[in-house]
């Protein structure tokens, strides 16, 4: 119990429990709102997730112990900013974080210490966070819908007897986490993907739209406590009683807790419901408190994404489907620089070239693949993208620097060393093919990948999972690729690698023998 208080208070005494991590002091009246941003990012691109932060919000962030999450301080205004990084995929307000909790070994005694924590904790700023988050939300799908409505008006008024789907359905609503039944015990052992219609988005043309959001969120944070649904009372401005709907999630990781996640789940969420007066509702909720425990690290947050982030540019999707956010981080990888011509030879549903042609628009992108039903669907989602851009405030539309072809990987119609990088998932030999073709795949493509690669300043970024193949493959490569850097990434619970090769100055052409 005396772990639980003094989690809480800002003068423990050393030895009651842990000191938590300082948080920004909660803003006094007209002082700028600031908050600590929980990001889960794609395991092993961290660093490029912090990169990013750095030089698109000018935030310094830490990487947490537990793989795959960063954090960093921005203020309350830069939340659209936030939403719009390529390499996040579920964005949280950090409530508090502790470093070194320590648990209880009584089972009863370390699920007490969590109840007891919850009206310790600092929740007046966060929860302001995620009331600014929520508004700026519903003014974004109002905007949405206003958009489609002129679409549609113009339409009718140019009579062309062309039709223009601007409704885009949304697929793959799928959450990886394992949640109870009961409303205040949903929970996790694995990282969890959730989050909200404004994380939806697009790089593109986007200057209009940002501002609008901008002004959004200076115009909510000087209306103060106007107009939006109060999360610390659950009334609303009119003074309509209005109860928001919560649920708990928990990921835990580590074999020292004498509890499981759900039961950690559903006691702080008893907790949580005591002290607001909140409604548990697992599936339809307002506000979703997050429960990370990894080892001794606790980290209370408020969810501001309800689906991930990496969802942004799929529509069409296929039986291997790349995140979005992990093709980021295999492009800022290889690092683009203009006129780079960029190739996907295996491109799937194109989530590669879709993200670098959004990203990095002063390059050239080309995809292909050999099988028709992935060229298909990556030209399906290329015109879902295109139709999505039109339907933004900006009154022109340039289109997209991307181009799809149906091709064999071994024979590709490009001339020799023309091309500046190649980035693609190759075959695991699950899903698609086999363990035993790769070993005849793999060098073939780096045959080929290497002629059409320019010498000495081409790189290439590949993601496999079938590693021991790849690297008998690149040994009987040696002549024409270098391996540069490896990075260990979880792709649907496998382990796999994204290895970057330099390209050599060695012509490919003179050696055409792979074993």
């Amino acid at each position: 119990m005396a772990e639980a208080e003094a989690a809480g208070g800002a003068g423990a005494e050393a030895g009651r429990g842990p000191v938590p991590v300082p948080v920004p002091v909660p803003a006094e009246e007209g002082a700028e709102l600031a908050a600590v941003i929980g990001a889960t990012v794609p395991t092993g691109f961290e660093l490029t997730a912090a990169e990013e932060v750095q030089e698109k919000l000018g935030s310094a962030s830490r990487i947490s112990r537990d793989r795959g999450k960063i954090y960093f301080e921005v203020p309350a205004r830069g939340l659209p900013q936030v939403h719009r990084l390529r390499s996040v995929d579920n964005l949280f307000v950090v409530v508090q974080e502790f470093k070194d909790y320590q648990f209880k070994e009584n089972k009863e005694d370390a699920l007490k210490d969590l109840e007891d924590l919850v009206k310790e904790l600092p929740w007046t700023d966060p929860l302001k966070v995620w009331e600014l988050n929520n508004s700026l939300k519903k003014k974004k799908t109002k905007r949405k819908k206003h958009n489609l409505q002129s679409t549609a008006s113009k339409e009718k008024l140019n009579d062309d007897g062309e039709e223009e789907g601007t409704d885009q359905k949304d697929t793959s609503k799928q959450e990886d986490c394992a949640q109870n039944a009961a409303g205040v015990e949903p929970a996790s052992s694995q990282d969890t993907e959730k989050t909200p219609g404004v994380a939806s988005r697009n790089g593109g043309g986007e200057e209009e739209e940002e501002d609008n959001e901008q002004s959004d969120a200076k115009d909510e944070l000087q209306a103060g406590s106007g107009g939006e649904t109060k999360a610390g009372d659950g009334k609303t401005s009119e003074g309509e009683a209005k109860v928001l709907k919560f649920r708990v999630t928990c990921n835990r990781a580590g074999d020292k807790h004498s509890f499981t996640s759900n039961e950690a789940a559903r006691d702080f969420g008893g907790a949580v419901q005591e002290h607001f007066q909140w409604k548990a509702d697992m599936t339809n909720f307002d506000v979703e408190v997050l429960l990370n425990i990894h080892n001794n690290e606790v980290v209370v947050g408020i969810a501001l994404t309800e689906e991930s982030l990496h969802r942004r540019n799929i529509t069409h999707f296929g039986p291997t489907t790349l995140r979005s956010t992990l093709a980021y981080g295999m492009l800022r990888l290889c690092d683009p620089q203009p006129t780079d011509i960029i190739v996907d030879p295996m491109c799937g549903t194109g989530a590669i070239p879709i993200e670098g042609a959004t990203e990095w628009p002063s390059c050239y992108h080309i995809a292909g693949d050999n099988n028709p039903q992935a060229v298909k669907r990556a030209a399906n989602n290329i015109c879902s993208l295109l139709k999505k851009n039109e339907n933004k405030e900006s009154s022109t539309s340039l289109g997209i620097p991307l181009d799809i072809i149906q091709w064999d990987i071994c024979n590709l119609p490009l001339r020799t060393g023309s091309v500046d990088i190649i980035v693609t998932d190759m075959p695991f030999g699950k899903r698609i093919g086999s363990k035993k073709k790769n070993w005849d795949l793999y060098p073939a493509c780096l045959m080929e990948m290497g002629r059409i690669c320019t010498p000495g300043t081409g790189r290439a970024v590949l993601l496999t999972q079938d590693k021991k193949c790849f690297a008998k493959a690149l040994s009987r490569m040696g002549h024409i690729w270098r391996k540069g850097q490896t990075v260990w990434v979880n792709v649907g619970g496998l382990h796999a690698a994204v290895y970057l090769l330099k390209r050599t100055w060695e012509r490919a052409e003179e050696k055409r023998s792979f074993w």
